[in-house]
């Protein structure tokens, strides 16, 4: 069953990369470049230090580091525990992957991009809900379309973006529901 669900997820890989061509690679590695969400992270603090201040926003950027860290480096115990290969590095998939990042890496289970950005999308989005309603759904759009980069340039599976996007929302509502307590207990009391 494990073996069915493995090859499942190589050939929709396959099918997914190999929607890419040489006219949109520029643009897909601008998604998935790490410093390309800083504008859309800095709009994000911006509007949070509008509706909550400054003590409130020095709070809420420590946890949002925190979050950051935090699904990044589970994301890296998951990595060197399972072990599973990227398919840009992957015996039997590599020759037919349109590889088009600067970069392979090793292993690939679960995506950090993925995680990363879900858990921004999830804790940003409902941190400011009561007062941009709307904006969720654009940062969860953001999010799967930064994790379908990862697909695009080759380096990981879409289980691995499955995986690292549940992993995320998970993570993302914690940490919300950490800074909502705090918030409470210690900047509006």
């Amino acid at each position: 069953m494990l073996d069915q669900i493995i090859q499942y997820d190589k050939d929709l890989f396959l099918y997914l990369n190999n929607w890419g061509s040489e006219s949109w690679d520029n643009l897909w590695l601008a998604i998935t470049y790490l410093y390309s969400s800083i504008p859309l992270y800095a709009t994000l603090l911006f509007l949070i230090y509008r509706k909550f201040g400054w003590k409130a926003l020095l709070l809420i950027v420590i946890l949002f580091a925190g979050v950051i860290a935090f699904t990044d480096q589970i994301t890296n115990i998951f990595k060197d525990a399972f072990q599973r290969p990227r398919p840009c590095a992957a015996e039997g998939i590599v020759d037919l992957t349109r590889f088009v990042a600067p970069r392979c890496g090793k292993y690939g289970f679960f995506s950090g991009h993925a995680s990363n950005s879900m858990s921004t999308a999830i804790f940003a989005g409902l941190l400011l809900r009561p007062y941009y309603k709307n904006l969720i759904y654009f940062l969860l759009i953001w999010s799967l379309v930064v994790a379908y980069s990862r697909i695009y340039v080759g380096v990981h599976y879409p289980l691995d973006i499955l995986c690292g996007l549940t992993f995320g929302a998970i993570s993302g509502f914690g940490f919300y529901k950490l800074c909502k307590y705090l918030i409470k207990r210690f900047i509006s009391a």
